[in-house]
């Protein structure tokens, strides 16, 4: 049993690693961070393409599986999450993007006090350096650098002059005044390099405490320890041995919308007669632990090209040579190099789809290789109205829960990306791309009505990685809600919840920049007087 910390933080990811770095300002506090993966030294998570070849057996990847999918032919989906220091910001696609400000709006309206999107951007420039400057919507000296991508391919400009052509209009900055358009992604990488919250935040966290900041890798923590309705110690396992950290301050759980409500609930915190049904004794019953998930479910248009314009058509051992000796070419790519938000229908308050365009033909995650050439187009559904649950499998920690995703149980989220994907062929079919496009791969020529459109949306869509909600933030009224908007878990001291789980919605972009905004927002509630 160690001596007691004032900060334990569980999950070295997206958001713990901000929120070590922040509470760590004061160098008289304690802070002990537990992380279950390994370290963070491999070149190919370095170097930005190369989380493209990570591979099935990666150690630096929990590669989560979902129940089969009622509504999705009943196929068990793959959900890859990171596991080592910088979590998933060290094997995504590095996009810095943010999200609609009405997303944010949205959750004060829901009475989720400081989190409208007047009350959140000074902590989403505060998080960031962008390379382009200061301006109203951006920040420059903060711990995450954001970049414009440095080598994109030209195909980039064929794909966004067909969407221009297609109706659509370029915009500079998806997280500027107006998000709805299209054009290119910046990203989460300085000098060529990934720049995950372990390289933002953490190590310069460690590297000025003097000792003050303990990180613990290959450290799987099996339950939190209650002293009645306090929260009070940490039980993790490292090299074998069981081992207990005692706090006398503040435990900060961020696992993410997968780890951190399944920890809750093997800790006893969560719905009574689910706990019970796995021979878990509840210690607090809090029923919406582990409710509430929500998913950006993705269907991707491929289209062959007649030229060697692409990825796939790229020398692989080149590539690594030209980035190992200039930081330029294939290697510093974030693979979806450009893309957009646009909206399905008019009338609508924000973009319902976005569009990732990959100069490759990416099939189920990476993991299937074509021998063939051409590129994508990832269409997601924005704000989806579907949701699901984590549950227990058991109670052994080190088992993965049951991942119920519920994908496209409300028909709107199937029109939406029906007509997404429409928007799509439509954009892939106009004379910007002709210079590029050969046959259709998939759905296929075969595929032309809304109702095969949907059996092949069934068939074939994915996740693209953006689970949240599983510890869901909201008022004293709202019975689902697992903590309050100062991320407190409800009912209980010294405990809180501090990463993507606690979203109330789904916000309509990709989510590292906003799970790192909240650890920059809740830091700032905690260091009030």
């Amino acid at each position: 049993m160690s001596w007691p910390y004032d900060y334990i933080i569980i999950g070295a990811g997206s958001a713990g690693c901000a929120i070590a770095n922040r509470l760590a300002e004061d160098q008289s506090l304690l802070i002990l961070v537990i992380e279950a993966g390994p370290p963070d030294g491999s070149f190919k998570l370095r170097m930005p393409a190369g989380f493209a070849s990570l591979g099935e057996k990666s150690p630096y990847n929990w590669r989560y599986e979902t129940t089969p999918q009622k509504h999705c032919n009943d196929r068990r989906m793959y959900w890859p999450r990171g596991k080592t220091l910088g979590g998933s910001s060290s094997i995504n696609a590095m996009l810095y993007v943010r999200g609609h400000a009405s997303d944010y709006d949205h959750w004060r309206q829901l009475d989720n006090f400081g989190w409208g999107y007047d009350d959140v951007l000074p902590f989403f420039k505060k998080a960031e350096n962008n390379e382009r400057g200061a301006d109203d919507f951006h920040g420059v000296g903060g711990p995450l650098n954001v970049a414009n991508q440095a080598d994109p391919l030209k195909i980039n400009e064929a794909f966004l002059q067909a969407c221009e052509q297609a109706g659509h209009k370029r915009t500079p900055d998806f997280n500027g005044a107006n998000q709805e358009g299209v054009g290119y992604y910046q990203v989460t990488q300085k000098n060529q390099e990934r720049w995950s919250t372990a390289s933002a935040y953490l190590r310069p966290a460690v590297e000025r405490n003097k000792g003050n900041v303990h990180v613990i890798t290959d450290a799987l923590v099996e339950r939190i320890i209650l002293d009645g309705t306090r929260a009070m110690a940490v039980r993790y396992v490292v090299n074998g041995r069981d081992e207990v950290a005692l706090c006398r301050g503040e435990i900060v759980l961020a696992g993410g919308a997968v780890n951190s409500p399944q920890l809750l609930m093997v800790s006893g915190i969560g719905p009574a007669d689910h706990l019970k049904s796995v021979g878990i004794k509840p210690l607090h019953d809090l029923p919406g632990v582990g409710g509430n998930l929500q998913d950006h479910l993705d269907a991707t248009l491929l289209q062959f090209c007649k030229t060697r314009d692409t990825y796939d058509a790229s020398n692989k051992l080149l590539a690594l040579y030209r980035y190992w000796k200039d930081r330029k070419g294939p290697g510093t790519s974030p693979i979806a190099e450009s893309g957009g938000f646009l909206s399905t229908r008019p009338g609508l308050d924000a973009p319902d789809i976005q569009l990732h365009f990959v100069p490759a033909l990416v099939v189920d995650h990476g993991r299937t290789k074509l021998k063939k050439n051409g590129y994508s187009l990832h269409v997601c559904t924005l704000r989806p109205q579907s949701t699901g649950t984590i549950r227990l499998r058991s109670s052994d920690p080190k088992e993965h829960p049951l991942i119920d995703a519920n994908y496209l149980a409300e028909r709107r989220d199937l029109d939406t990306l029906i007509a997404g994907v429409k928007m799509g062929r439509e954009i892939f079919a106009q004379a910007g791309l002709d210079p590029y496009r050969a046959d259709e791969f998939q759905p296929g020529p075969a595929v032309k009505t809304d109702a095969e459109i949907e059996q092949w949306i069934r068939a074939k869509c994915e996740t693209i990685y953006h689970p949240v909600g599983t510890c869901k933030m909201g008022p004293d009224n709202d019975p689902m809600a697992v903590v309050d908007h100062r991320c407190r878990v409800r009912g209980l001291q010294g405990l809180r919840v501090v990463d993507a789980s606690i979203m109330p919605t789904l916000i309509g972009g990709n989510t590292n920049a906003p799970t790192i905004m909240i650890a920059e927002r809740v830091a700032a509630f905690m260091q009030e007087p």
